[in-house]
């Protein structure tokens, strides 16, 4: 009997409520639970108060590059290199806080620790209008990084907590969206509160820190009653429902939705798999220029020609046009599933896109070239991530596994904020240069990623991964694969090691 054939004995299709193994509260019948209801009570619970504050994360990160077009450097005495140092400093904590944080979240309730970061960073924003110096302005960024680290891998890791791999896309774009916005309503924000310069003797773009920075302390304070836990504990379902998420999730692959103590041989567990490494890459490739863009883009625009207010209001539609691509992808994506093409031609965009930006000395053609940027950059995260997300099981593996990914792609901003030089005004050839590598970059790790993931699984269907089950007779099993009492044992062990797991290409 082939291990394959024993574990879809225990698929929840074919498996009754009555019978106790692999069955998460076999006790109760969840055979009158509408899947449609509760799945749109979920959505509504879970991803818009997320995208709220994922809007407020990238709008207090990104709003210095709307500030700097307000006099902001002259104010405050800084140079072009020391405001390039100002932007490094946020990603160091940025990124190196990210895992831990995660972990943390898995051990701790979302509701407390997310909106605990949130409630720190726009502290930490404010006090940015209040800062007199260089100094100040570094320690500001360097606050903000550390509270902010944790909100984009946690959310990221606690969507994959309640959707199935083949709906996650869609909701994750939905949540990423808030960021295209974020770069919309950015622009539009600045240019209005720029006018209350001088009130209360501050000058513009220190209210666009010190009005922002207020909204998301109160919103924060909010969210200790809005944001929900995991399935398991989510208080909006009744226990029937609960129970019903967490079957239909471990019927997805997720054999921990049903809840997983600490081990750290888990976060070892990420820090040797191949796949982590390949994910950093992925993440490097487009998370290098996703911060160079969003923190240059109204920049770039006022080099082309136009003023400080026009080119905030010129992102705008640059944004928006994001927001519907990302949306579009994530969803194209939980349809037909193949998400390696689809990042195929994403990245194959954004190197047309900069290629043009390196060559184009026409502010038109620039433009539309940034468009092209947005097109590629934006909705490559939310696919990327459903796809590394939904290959890897074990629920603070995951979290490890997504911690380091975004860490390591984050920390690459550090990089990509000194990319674009003051001397090299207008057309920034050296910045685009160095963003179109690492979109280079994360093509080759996404073919590279494909290939492994194809071959693993291949493998798995030849039977050469197969354990030893106490009880069953697999002639293609062997020792080296490990030795376990039953299959349910062999699940929680080694989550997506397992040989009856199979990554979706």
């Amino acid at each position: 009997m082939s291990v394959e054939k024993a574990s879809k004995e225990h698929d929840l299709d074919t498996v009754s409520i009555s019978e106790q193994d692999n069955v998460f509260r076999p006790d109760v019948d969840t055979s009158d639970v509408d899947e449609r209801l509760v799945m749109r009570k979920i959505d509504w619970h879970v991803v818009p108060w997320l995208a709220v504050l994922y809007l407020l994360n990238f709008l207090d990160r990104s709003s210095i590059g709307n500030a700097r077009l307000y006099d902001m450097q002259k104010d405050l005495h800084v140079t072009d290199k020391q405001y390039l140092i100002a932007l490094t400093v946020f990603f160091f904590p940025y990124a190196l806080f990210e895992p831990p944080s995660n972990i943390a979240l898995r051990r701790l309730r979302p509701s407390r620790w997310l909106s605990f970061i949130t409630f720190v960073w726009g502290i930490a924003m404010t006090f940015h209008g209040f800062v007199r110096d260089f100094s100040g302005l570094v320690g500001m960024r360097f606050f903000l990084g550390l509270a902010e680290a944790g909100l984009y891998p946690g959310v990221v890791f606690y969507l994959s907590c309640w959707y199935k791999r083949s709906e996650l896309g869609t909701r994750v774009a939905l949540f990423f969206s808030s960021a295209t916005i974020a770069g919309a309503f950015g622009g539009l924000l600045a240019a209005a509160i720029h006018n209350m310069h001088n009130v209360g003797g501050k000058p513009g773009w220190a209210w666009i820190f010190i009005l922002e920075g207020v909204l998301t302390s109160i919103l924060a304070i909010a969210s200790i009653w809005i944001l929900s836990d995991f399935p398991d504990k989510a208080k909006f379902l009744n226990e029937t429902e609960r129970v019903w998420v967490v079957r239909r999730l471990q019927k997805d692959q997720q054999f921990s939705a049903g809840g997983e103590s600490f081990k750290f041989k888990y976060v070892q567990q990420s820090i040797k798999d191949w796949k982590t490494w390949f994910a950093m890459l992925i993440y490097m490739g487009f998370d290098g220029p996703l911060y160079a863009f969003s923190l240059f883009t109204p920049t770039i625009i006022n080099e082309l020609g136009f003023k400080a207010t026009a080119a905030n209001l010129l992102s705008v539609p640059v944004y928006t046009w994001a927001c519907i691509v990302t949306v579009a992808v994530g969803f194209l994506g939980d349809r037909i599933g193949s998400r390696m093409w689809i990042n195929m031609v994403l990245f194959t965009i954004g190197l047309i896109g900069y290629v043009i930006l390196i060559a184009s000395s026409n502010a038109a053609l620039s433009y539309f070239a940034v468009y092209l940027a947005a097109s590629a950059i934006y909705p490559t995260i939310p696919n990327s991530v459903a796809w590394i997300s939904g290959n890897v099981e074990g629920s603070y593996k995951r979290s490890a596994t997504l911690g380091m990914a975004i860490g390591w792609g984050n920390l690459n901003g550090a990089v990509s904020a000194n990319v674009y030089r003051a001397g090299d005004k207008p057309w920034y050839r050296l910045g685009h240069g160095i963003v179109l590598a690492y979109i280079v970059i994360g093509f080759l790790a996404n073919i590279g990623y494909y290939l492994f993931i194809k071959r693993e699984n291949a493998m798995r269907d030849a039977g050469h991964r197969d354990e030893v089950i106490e009880g069953i007779d697999n002639p293609r099993a062997h020792p080296r694969n490990g030795t376990y009492s039953s299959i349910d044992d062999a699940k929680r062990d080694k989550g997506d090691e397992w040989s009856g797991f199979r990554y979706t290409l």
